[in-house]
């Protein structure tokens, strides 16, 4: 799911250092014909002709009509006034989206100082993010997902301070993530689908996103007890397909605001808590594939906007009668007795001989 965003750059408080750097270099060449135009439009016109000639394929001819100075004109780039300036025309935008293009993100990039959006999601771009991009201070949104980006997470984004919109979901990430990662004032984060290998970081609650995406990686440990940090502010979480284990905490039940909670496919274990019956606003839970025991409590499925609920491949052992009232239910493959589809007898008595004892777990948590 993506959220639209209205952007609203005011105040520029480093205006003098932004207005040295977008003047162009006197050792710069243009062509003998380049017109005059602004310098923020000149940097635009050296940066997008540095990306044109490393890309290596375009079978849709986005690319082919950016010829000449007039940048503006071009597929995918989209001007307006400067937010320091309104006399003076900018690139605030790009948006490649499945254009299908294949080719690397050039160090010239960084000369696009006034951007706003940068979206080349569906693309076959590889390499890494420049490093040039920390001086994107206006950096709104930035979407480069499905794509072929790889190595460690892209520490750039550190220092993208105006940054409220980041997706980098299916790529090929790897190495750990990092914790200054929920230090920044994003309001959506999706980073699922890539090749991250760690535990999930203690200060995960430090962030104030409205919606969190990690799904589809190798991150291993137990949800960080900061999670319940997030009641003001987060609407959807998805933790799902990865190796997280322990229980969750009777404190989940402070994240009221939850539409969407989504942990399944781990091997996350214990009792449902009951807590789960005060986020009055769930319309989604899914916590499928686990190893979830006891009874479901009846306060979920009680819940007024909870539309679908998901607690197949489990071991709970009993179910009140309101679960079956749902209309989106699944609760098979579990020890629920008088109930189709439920595990053998065998498979419920091994397990139960010795469950698995919350208190018992030792978490990883990086």
């Amino acid at each position: 799911m993506k959220s639209s965003y209205l952007i609203n750059l005011t105040l520029w408080s480093i205006i003098n250092t932004m207005l040295f750097l977008s003047k162009v270099n006197s050792q710069t060449f243009y062509p003998p014909d380049f017109p005059i135009i602004s310098p923020q439009l000149m940097e635009a016109y050296i940066a997008l002709q540095a990306w044109k000639q490393v890309i290596t394929s375009d079978p849709n001819q986005f690319t082919a009509n950016w010829q000449g100075p007039h940048v503006c004109n071009y597929t995918g780039v989209y001007c307006a006034p400067a937010p320091y300036d309104p006399f003076i025309l900018t690139v605030a935008g790009i948006d490649l989206n499945h254009a299908n293009i294949a080719g690397f993100l050039p160090e010239e990039l960084g000369l696009l100082k006034d951007l706003a959006l940068f979206h080349i999601n569906s693309n076959r771009f590889f390499g890494v993010i420049p490093d040039s991009f920390v001086h994107l201070k206006f950096l709104f949104e930035l979407d480069i997902s499905n794509n072929r980006f790889s190595g460690p997470f892209p520490s750039v984004v550190f220092f993208l301070h105006s940054l409220k919109y980041l997706d980098v979901r299916f790529n090929e990430f790897d190495g750990k993530i990092p914790p200054q990662l929920f230090e920044l004032k994003l309001d959506a984060l999706f980073i699922n689908n890539n090749r991250f290998h760690s535990a999930l970081p203690a200060n995960l609650g430090n962030s104030p996103v409205s919606v969190f995406v990690v799904a589809n990686n190798d991150i291993r440990g137990c949800i960080p007890p900061s999670l319940a940090n997030m009641a003001e502010t987060l609407d959807e979480i998805i933790l799902s397909n990865m190796a997280l284990t322990g229980c969750l905490r009777q404190d989940i039940g402070l994240l009221r605001g939850l539409t969407v909670l989504d942990v399944s496919f781990n091997n996350l274990a214990g009792p449902l808590p009951e807590s789960i019956g005060a986020m009055r606003n769930l319309e989604q839970l899914n916590v499928a594939h686990n190893k979830f025991s006891g009874q479901v409590p009846s306060s979920i499925c009680s819940l007024p906007k909870l539309e679908n609920f998901t607690y197949s491949f489990n071991y709970f052992s009993g179910e009140p009668l309101v679960c079956l009232r749902l209309p989106g239910n699944d609760d098979r493959r579990n020890c629920i007795p008088n109930r189709p589809f439920q595990r053998t007898p065998e498979e419920c008595s091994n397990f139960y001989v010795q469950p698995i004892s919350c208190g018992s777990i030792q978490c990883l948590i990086s």
